[in-house]
């Protein structure tokens, strides 16, 4: 049927309309594609290309290698070693169970290990690898290599770990490091990236805790290509990190590991100062333990033996330990009262063997009295009554303030973990701590170093050096960084009356070299050497006026931990002063009995810098000395080959 022109006209018009409609739709589109795509590709080509670059390069943290530590002569104490681990890869070994089971046929792995890697496998992305067994001999990393193509998603791979030759020997100074924990980085504001390597080391304890900063170096970076999903398809390159600084500390390794065998099975501590730079030549805490043990990470089993022994190997006693310092302050207290001019050397007291004080009698050690004695006779008989009296005329404030000049009540900055402030009393801290005022008895315990004074072996072995050169030696633990020496420990003149410091200097002459000298039996007879001291007996319980008057009851009729604790102080040459030393046994008995033999076998190795000759004892001890010393060198030995860390 044909169609009305009129109509047709009217369609066509329809038509168009809508296709131009269309069109422009089309157009709009178009153009508006167009514009977002000038924007995303002209206007953000550089952020997006930056975004693109993000996804596809990563930058990847290499660990530095740590700096190494050494004694005074070069010897190794903390070192670096090649260690061999085997990592897996989750998604690559497809069944992580069956590949390990293959695996630990192959070579041993331990079971803490396994359950370790599986649980870090659980929270990890299955691309990144985590590590099975570390620390594995080069026999069983051949082992995993050769049988390589039956273990999927298994790798050998080496790295470095902290070894420590020395073991127990130098436990408590150099300390020990030991993979970041996550209580490690609760105590930092913030971490570095570093620090969350797997696995990465730091210190612990000791040395390696406190110059951390110095040691760990600064981390490398390697720019890899990764894929979508994050795992590595190659390295782009690498940027080696900065090694940190080697470390040599002032302790002579021989000197310190005698010091430590010396110190034998007893609970115990010893410290060497040169008198001269103030140089620490030996910090001995025994019992000790092998630091080598807490570099992967204890066992419980392990663990338990230490925090279970009643000597505490893991405290260092040296300078964490804090103890009564009994006689050997009494130069202090003589020292406090030359200064002020309240007594003469030749001034005496008499000693009927107590002195009451506010209705209360203060005894002396020796229960029928020293008769007239004047301050050298004092200091080498050690007469309490003789100080008590002496205290009451200077006061505690003139005895505290100078204790705090001879080192004691300070603490001392040395890079160790746990170094002790002691404590030197007074009435303002008294009131302050106890909310009590200060009494006259607390005066005449503290006169003698009882009562609330506390001094660590170290803080001892500083008074004594500082007695012997009338200067402020300040104890010195690192020598020199990077070859670069640090400053001296030598110190400024004290101030003090040299006339005073003779005076007291003699009285410690005669406490060795008198026959009525308390530490006589433990004397050096060679003429250019000859030894002064001081022995000490501090108590750690009180004794009733019962028991005081039916007979003290003996030392060695005590359970070990009610025995009186054992110190001895020392300088030697008395006319030119090399070394002090000091020596704490705990719960030892008597000062004279059980710590000055063992300051005068170490402060004689000191002298001779090795095995001294038997010339230099007393004859009556020459051949228990001889099979000491014999008996010592086959320990050292056994040590050297076994690697031990033995208690004796």
């Amino acid at each position: 049927m044909k169609r009305n022109p009129k109509e047709l006209e009217f369609s066509h018009r329809k038509l168009t309309r809508r296709a131009l409609l269309l069109g422009g739709l089309q157009l709009g589109f178009a153009g508006g594609l167009a514009a977002r795509m000038r924007y995303l590709q002209v206007d953000q080509a550089d952020q997006f290309r930056l975004l693109a670059e993000e996804n596809r390069i990563n930058i990847r943290l290499l660990p530095p290698a740590r700096g190494e530590i050494f004694d005074r002569n070069g010897i190794t104490l903390a070192q670096n070693s090649p260690s061999y681990r085997i990592t897996i890869v989750p998604e690559d070994a497809g069944d992580v169970g069956e590949v390990i089971a293959k695996l630990s046929r192959l070579i041993e792995i331990d079971p803490e290990d396994i359950e370790r890697a599986m649980a870090e496998m659980r929270r990890s992305p299955p691309f990144l690898p985590v590590t099975l067994a570390d620390q594995i001999g080069w026999e069983d990393i051949s082992k995993v290599a050769v049988n390589a193509p039956a273990l999927p998603g298994i790798t050998p791979e080496v790295g470095l770990t902290r070894i420590y030759p020395q073991r127990g020997a130098f436990a408590h100074v150099v300390g020990y490091v030991g993979p970041v924990s996550d209580y490690d980085l609760s105590k930092m504001e913030s971490p570095e990236p570093i620090l969350r390597i797997p696995r990465f080391q730091i210190g612990k304890v000791g040395f390696e805790a406190k110059r951390e900063d110095a040691l760990r170096g600064k981390a490398g970076a390697k720019r890899v290509e990764v894929n979508a999903t994050g795992r590595v398809m190659r390295e782009l390159d690498r940027r080696e990190g900065e090694a940190g600084a080697d470390m040599q500390l002032t302790v002579d390794a021989e000197l310190q590991s005698y010091v430590q065998a010396r110190l034998g099975n007893e609970s115990a501590a010893a410290v060497i100062i040169d008198c001269e730079h103030g140089d620490t030549r030996a910090i001995a805490s025994s019992p000790s333990f092998d630091p080598n043990l807490f570099v992967r990470g204890i066992s419980v089993a392990d663990y338990s033996l230490l925090t279970g022994d009643p000597y505490r190997p893991l405290a260092n006693k040296a300078v964490q330990g804090t103890y009564p310092p009994g006689s050997t302050f009494k130069m202090v207290t003589a020292l406090a009262a030359l200064e002020e001019g309240l007594i003469g050397p030749e001034e005496t007291v008499r000693c009927p063997g107590y002195l009451e004080v506010s209705g209360r009698r203060f005894h002396c050690w020796k229960r029928a009295g020293h008769g007239h004695v004047d301050l050298n006779t004092s200091l080498k008989q050690s007469c309490d009554v003789y100080y008590y009296d002496l205290a009451l005329k200077v006061g505690i404030d003139k005895i505290s303030a100078m204790a705090n000049q001879l080192g004691l009540g300070v603490r001392h900055d040395l890079p160790m973990s746990a170094v002790a402030s002691g404590l030197a009393p007074n009435r303002e801290w008294k009131q302050r701590v106890h909310g009590q005022d200060w009494l006259i008895g607390d005066t005449a315990n503290a006169s003698i170093g009882q009562g609330y004074m506390l001094a660590s072996p170290m803080q001892l072995a500083v008074m004594t050096a500082r007695i012997a050169s009338g200067r402020s030696i300040t104890p010195r633990l690192l020598k020199s960084i990077d070859g670069i020496e640090q400053p001296s420990g030598g110190g400024e003149p004290l101030g003090l009356n040299e006339n005073n410091l003779r005076t007291v200097r003699r009285g410690m002459f005669s406490v060795s070299n008198d026959r009525r000298g308390t530490g006589y039996r433990s004397r050096i007879i060679a003429e250019d050497i000859r030894m002064a001291g001081k022995s000490g007996t501090s108590q750690v319980r009180n004794i009733t006026a019962a028991e005081r008057a039916a007979g003290v009851i003996r030392n060695e009729d005590l359970p070990w931990e009610r025995r009186d604790h054992a110190l001895y102080v020392c300088f030697a040459p008395y006319d030119k002063p090399r070394f002090a030393v000091a020596v704490v046994v705990e719960h030892g008995g008597g000062g004279s009995r059980a710590a000055a033999p063992i300051a005068r076998d170490v402060m004689l190795q000191a002298l001779f810098d090795g095995t001294p000759p038997l010339s230099a004892y007393p004859k009556g001890d020459r051949s228990r000395i001889k099979a000491q010393q014999e008996r010592l060198e086959r320990k050292r030995l056994k040590r050297e080959e076994t690697g031990g860390s033995d208690r004796a």
